[in-house]
């Protein structure tokens, strides 16, 4: 027989390729659902957001995406496929923002069921050696163990107490902070709610731009988004059901320091949202900077202004064409003002559509709501609308109004003037009134100029919730931070000798908290304060 000592160790059984998937499995998953994991997901998230803010997004600004891309002509094709301009929408973005929603979810739902185990569990026995606590306490008395009992447990109201024992040795075990640990996992699971939302408003939202002519213009209705100047979709917004909202500016009123720095902008509106559009009711109020106007689960913004130079091109055949049309401010501080008016001529003046095209009106140049000249350089000295004036060129010819491609608000197709087939045919600076007549006879007239604003129209159906979870995350901190998780144990045993009743307490703090001796000692003179005490022994560990 072969001896024990020297037999080869036998080999343990190998694990099966279907336990060896499952364990690695299982240990991925606790290693996705530990808190670690969630933080650092929640870190590279935070990270992962940077190049959204540094770099232009396709999204915001499609062309300003392609000048860029333009400009570095070896990264920008890199970063594109990167999907850098994309941020938000990136495969490697949602992965991460799905990977914390599992984290989060997979760490917090245990956590809750332990917590809900925990409060229908009694507290903890006593311990054995109450001496060895952090805090501790000892205490003759002449009355009964049992009497003591009933008198400390009174003295402990708002804890959870669990007695133990009769006759000779009785001990309460007493807890107290349990909404430490709820308030944690209201922070918690309030924060997977704010993430959620926002994937929702991110989802089912959308936020357009648009320029509205003040006084009374002709204002817009938001069922479309070929109403607005520019427009962000939602995900899993096709266009097809937006918030019906009409708006009407009834006027806009800029305060200036003397400098010309910007003080308040305020516009009154109308509007009329839900049943008021059945009913044509108009309703008004008042927009201010970072005060919108919230109606419908849309917010709308009121965001910058500027002016709408009018003009009324007067032709030979005596029809007039009046165009009041907005122009880009160029300088922030002064309002000057550059853009574009292009007019079509009368169908009855040039019957042929080709003729027609031909001689269509142009007009771009500069606008100033107070005009300075030096010499004939007209610029603007203030950014109120006291002496307005344009200097501009009018051109005569093929505008590109008929060819069907994007034309710029503010500029002039420079090829159309190159080709010759925009022709210049004056330049003039013009006061209000003033006017400038063509070699055919075409007068143009510079008429003044209207404020327009610039409003943004934000629907975010999760919003209301947004708010919901961000007070709880703040309550649930605050609990969290505020609340001290403690317990008190009590023994009371009848001493043989001198048949008095010894009280012994211990105390322990679950988090080191600052404080907790002071509560300590206070807690122990509430529940053996109204106790006649024959002896008292001391001791902190």
């Amino acid at each position: 027989m072969t001896d024990l000592d020297t037999r080869p160790p036998s080999n343990p059984p190998r694990q099966s390729a279907v336990g060896r998937a499952v364990a690695l499995v299982r240990n991925t998953w606790r290693s996705l659902t530990s808190m670690r994991t969630a933080l650092v997901l929640l870190f590279l998230l935070a990270f992962a957001a940077i190049p959204g803010a540094l770099v232009p997004q396709r999204s915001l600004n499609a062309g300003k995406v392609d000048e860029y891309i333009a400009a570095r002509p070896t990264l920008g094709p890199l970063m594109d496929k990167l999907e850098l301009f994309d941020v938000f929408s990136s495969f490697w973005f949602t992965a991460i923002y799905a990977l914390l929603f599992v984290s989060l979810i997979g760490c917090i739902v245990p956590r809750c069921i332990e917590h809900a185990k925990a409060l229908r569990t009694k507290p903890v026995p006593t311990p054995r050696n109450l001496a060895r606590l952090p805090h501790h306490r000892e205490y003759t008395v002449d009355a009964t163990a049992e009497e003591t009992a009933a008198k400390v447990k009174s003295q402990l109201r708002g804890w959870r107490v669990a007695v133990r024992g009769s006759g000779e040795e009785v001990t309460l075990s007493a807890e107290k902070g349990y909404f430490r640990e709820f308030g944690n996992l209201v922070f918690h699971l309030s924060l997977v709610g704010l993430l959620a939302a926002i994937a929702l408003g991110k989802l089912y939202g959308y936020e357009g731009n648009v320029i509205v002519i003040a006084n009374d213009g002709p204002g817009i209705c938001s069922t479309t988004p070929a109403i607005y100047d520019g427009f962000r979709a939602g995900y899993r917004v096709d266009g097809t059901d937006l918030e019906p909202l009409c708006i009407r500016v009834k006027d806009f009123k800029a305060d200036y320091l003397d400098n010309g720095q910007a003080e308040m902008f305020t516009s009154n509106i109308e509007y009329q949202a839900e049943d008021d559009l059945a009913n044509n009711v108009w309703r008004e109020d008042v927009l201010q900077v970072n005060h919108p106007l919230r109606v419908a689960g849309d917010r709308v913004y009121l965001q910058g202004h500027g002016y709408a130079p009018t003009f009324t091109v007067t032709f030979p055949n005596g029809e007039t064409r009046t165009e009041t049309v907005q122009w880009q401010p160029t300088d922030a501080t002064t309002f000057l003002s550059s853009g574009v008016l292009r007019i079509d001529p009368p169908g009855g003046l040039y019957p042929e559509a080709t003729e027609r095209r031909q001689n269509q009106i142009a007009i771009e140049g500069l606008f100033a709501p107070t005009a300075f000249f030096h010499g004939n350089l007209l610029s603007s000295s203030y950014p109120a609308m006291t002496d307005p004036a344009v200097a501009i060129d009018i051109y005569r010819g093929d505008t590109g109004l008929d060819t069907g491609y994007p034309q710029s608000l503010f500029s002039l197709n420079q090829e159309m003037i190159n080709q010759g087939r925009l022709v210049k045919q004056d330049r003039v600076n013009l006061m209000p009134g003033e006017s400038s007549t063509l070699s055919d006879g075409t007068e143009v007239r510079f008429d003044g100029a209207e404020e327009f604003v610039n409003l943004q129209v934000s629907h975010d159906p999760a919003q209301t919730w947004v708010l919901v979870f961000a007070l709880t995350m703040m309550g649930g901190l605050l609990v969290s931070l505020v609340i001290k998780r403690r317990r008190v144990w009590v023994r009371l045993r009848t001493d043989s000798d001198t048949r008095r009743t010894v009280v012994e307490l211990g105390g322990l703090a679950r988090t080191d908290q600052a404080g907790w001796g002071e509560e300590f000692d206070r807690l122990c003179e509430r529940l053996i304060g109204d106790v006649k005490t024959v002896d008292t022994k001391d001791q902190e560990n």
